[in-house]
């Protein structure tokens, strides 16, 4: 009779245990969706974007306004992708700073790991860029620098010792 006493006891301390387990309530926004978090800045920069100026600032000299024309875009997931146009002129600057420009076009594209706090956003790279991707202003090992008014949309990407090294501006679409 005792054993029997004990062991109901247990069941029904269990079975309490149990209950007052499930009748707590789960947070109220799920983790990384408030203020400040990943998914917010993702909102910011999320969309599809078109090119309205890109600057280069070269290593000796002033900032040089390329003319080109692209899009960027950046999807719920974080992956991001941009792609540029620019004329002879424009390449030709571009190669000076140390941008690889290939047959009139820069091309970028990879999932990043964005900092809200920080306002950049950086590339994870699976593989190792192609030659000549890992040095310049755009490498991809760099940060972007991110700013949003409105519409308007500024990328900067710095040096080592925040200069910038080329500054693009995009409308969202």
């Amino acid at each position: 009779m005792r054993y029997a006493h004990t062991l109901l006891t247990v069941a029904l301390a269990f079975g309490v245990a149990i209950g007052s387990a499930c009748t707590r309530k789960p947070p109220t926004e799920p983790p990384n969706t408030g203020p400040g978090s990943v998914k917010v800045a993702r909102q910011y920069l999320e969309g599809r974007w078109t090119l309205v100026s890109f600057a280069v600032y070269p290593p000796s000299g002033a900032p040089v306004t390329v003319n080109a024309t692209g899009t960027l875009v950046y999807d719920d997931f974080g992956n991001l992708t941009m792609d540029l146009g620019v004329d002879e002129a424009g390449a030709a600057v571009m190669q000076k700073s140390g941008i690889p420009v290939e047959k009139g076009r820069f091309t970028s594209s990879g999932r990043t790991i964005v900092d809200m706090q920080g306002r950049s956003l950086r590339y994870v790279l699976d593989t190792p860029p192609a030659v000549g991707g890992q040095a310049g202003p755009l490498a991809m090992s760099r940060p972007r620098y991110w700013e949003r008014d409105g519409n308007t949309l500024t990328l900067t990407t710095k040096d080592d010792n925040g200069k910038p090294l080329s500054v693009g501006r995009w409308q969202k679409q």
